[in-house]
């Protein structure tokens, strides 16, 4: 017999401990990119732990391949296709959005896209679309088309 939890089904992780104080749609988009950025990040970790044969001390470098702001604008770029109206909204929002900090090694515009990824990454993980961000990341860990978004980080790299 499954049992009830607030929030949500027996089964699926519940990581909600505490909610928004407002709806997600009137956030700050760098607030919904500071919980996105660690929400992905979580992600990425479990897919890489997830694989076969995975060598501990190569986690970390295998995680890069996902979230330097070069990735993440690949990863953005294969989404676009499959983004609805309202998730391109929550990604131009983010990109708009004014970060008042840029790190000095990422390409300004890879670090505006990375930031709106994030962004629609918080934007799922609060509104509780689970099952939507897993189709997202299945896309970005090439398990709908088969090409796993570090393919394209090491084409044109030395």
């Amino acid at each position: 017999m499954e049992t009830q939890v607030k929030g949500g089904r027996s089964d699926e992780l519940n990581l909600w401990f505490h909610e928004p104080t407002k709806p997600i749609n009137l956030m700050n988009p760098i607030v919904l990119a500071y919980i996105g950025d660690a929400v992905y990040e979580v992600l990425v970790r479990q897919y890489l732990i997830s694989l076969p044969n995975h060598k501990p001390n190569h986690l970390h470098k295998q995680a890069t391949q996902f979230v330097s702001a070069k990735a993440q604008f690949l990863i953005l770029e294969k989404w676009r296709p499959h983004l609805s109206e309202a998730e391109a909204d929550v990604v131009r929002r983010g990109r708009n959005a004014k970060s008042g900090t840029m790190p000095k090694n990422a390409d300004p515009a890879h670090y505006k896209q990375a930031t709106s990824l994030e962004c629609l990454v918080g934007y799922l993980y609060y509104g509780k679309q689970v099952g939507r961000l897993r189709e997202l990341m299945a896309i970005a860990f090439g398990e709908m088309d088969d090409t796993p978004v570090e393919a394209g980080i090491n084409e044109g790299e030395s």
